[in-house]
């Protein structure tokens, strides 16, 4: 065989080689960012805001560089980890975007006010410890007072547009904001938490306070 021939072997196969490179590395890479969120999420709603970087490399099984190259700090490390629990998984689709939001303008107003409290009760059950750590946070960090109030002025338009969706009319700004504060992770963990109600009678005392607060009708 030439030498001809085997240069030309050789440069079939390198791409594809190279190709399956590249892709294993971005999955490697993938599956190490998701431990970092994986492992910070369990350890902020756990142990609170005192939780450090190096702790959630190593619950995470990486270095403490990995972390730092993906994430810069422990608040931009953060706010990735709630967007996520906010929605429940970390595909690019935001929660307007979801089916469980587009469920809140179906059927009858019983069931858009049910849709809407089981919507609720998810997220807050996925981020109750999480806020709580951010509370936390910002009681001594400004820019984390200033993260935790973009969170609650962006809860406050996504429920008026939530409300909108379910009444089938525009919410009064009464209306919209005292939705808003029924729904908070506050209510949900002093419900949940200190009372001790069950998932289920949360759900139920939110389908029904949803009903009377924007008075509607079957």
């Amino acid at each position: 065989m030439s030498t001809n021939a085997v240069g030309r072997g050789n440069a079939s196969t390198t791409p594809k080689a190279r190709r399956y490179d590249v892709t294993l590395r971005r999955r490697q890479a993938e599956e190490s960012r998701r431990r970092v969120l994986d492992a910070a999420a369990a350890l902020f709603a756990e142990r609170g805001w005192s939780v450090a970087m190096r702790e959630i490399a190593s619950t995470a099984g990486v270095s403490f560089e990995t972390v730092y190259s993906n994430f810069g700090s422990k608040p931009r490390l953060f706010g990735q980890v709630i967007d996520f629990a906010v929605v429940g998984d970390d595909r690019p689709v935001a929660l307007m975007d979801r089916p469980e939001f587009a469920a809140l303008s179906r059927g009858s107003h019983l069931q858009r006010a049910a849709a809407a409290a089981s919507l609720v009760a998810a997220v807050n059950g996925r981020t109750v410890g999480l806020q709580r750590a951010l509370r936390e946070g910002a009681a001594a960090d400004p820019a984390l007072a200033s993260r935790l109030d973009e969170i609650r002025q962006a809860q406050r338009q996504t429920v008026h547009i939530a409300g909108a969706a379910i009444a089938g009319r525009e919410l009064t700004p009464l209306e919209g904001d005292g939705l808003w504060a029924v729904i908070t992770v506050e209510v949900y963990d002093l419900l949940t938490g200190s009372a001790g109600w069950s998932r289920a009678r949360y759900e139920q005392w939110l389908t029904d306070t949803i009903v009377r607060l924007l008075t509607l009708d079957d």
